[in-house]
């Protein structure tokens, strides 16, 4: 496992230490010498360097021709270099190379989080954070070269504040003396209303079994 203190020492700043290291996990190498080299999808097998002077001119011999990614974060080799021989052996430096490639992995997952339209669900960041490591890993995401592509500047990840009440709760508890207004306002109005007022006891019945009318007669 990384040293925690060499993260916190070399890291880009803009990236919280957990985020760097689940980078490096998931898309670098405990070795500062490790070279990979890809041709295409196929991956080229070369001897492993023991040197920073083996691990350049493992480097040189490739560059141009194949895809090689260096060192903890395997950052792209070729990337802002024209001639094999500008190629500087801080790059396979321990902390240089985390430097350089959590300042780049910064940019690439500020282009995600944009595409993503810059979400505050802390539930959306572990997708996020694989399309970023993929697109890390191969270069591109939705059709953008991502190393290439221009920077669109630093986004803030807003967290919801903890103390701050749930909108759709209040809302639900401010409605709820409403609706018993509205239920109590509904039985006044049936109590008044005859042709809305509930079932009544009929009284007209009463003494009908003996034939006579509302009004009784005496007999003489």
């Amino acid at each position: 496992m990384l040293d925690a203190v060499l993260i916190r020492q070399c890291a880009d700043p803009s990236l919280k230490a957990a985020i760097v290291e689940e980078f490096i996990a998931k898309a670098g190498s405990n070795d500062p010498l490790a070279i990979t080299v890809r041709s295409g999808n196929r991956v080229v097998l070369v001897p492993k360097p023991t040197t920073q002077a083996e691990a350049l001119a493992l480097i040189r011999d490739n560059l141009g021709r194949n895809t090689v990614r260096v060192g903890i974060t395997q950052y792209p080799a070729g990337l802002g270099i024209i001639e094999a021989g500008q190629l500087k052996p801080d790059m396979v430096e321990a902390c240089q190379n985390i430097r350089m490639g959590t300042a780049l992995f910064a940019k690439v997952l500020r282009i995600v989080m944009k595409w993503y339209g810059n979400p505050t669900a802390n539930e959306v960041m572990p997708q996020i954070m694989d399309d970023a490591v993929i697109a890390w890993q191969t270069g591109f995401f939705e059709g953008v070269a991502v190393f290439r592509a221009e920077d669109p500047g630093e986004i803030k990840v807003a967290e919801p504040k903890q103390d701050e009440p749930d909108i759709e709760a209040a809302t639900a508890a401010r409605a709820q003396p409403n609706q018993q207004e509205s239920v109590e306002a509904a039985k006044s109005n049936d109590a008044s209303d005859p042709n809305r007022a509930g079932t009544r006891i009929d009284l007209s019945e009463i003494g009908g079994s003996s034939g006579v009318s509302g009004t009784s007669q005496r007999k003489p």
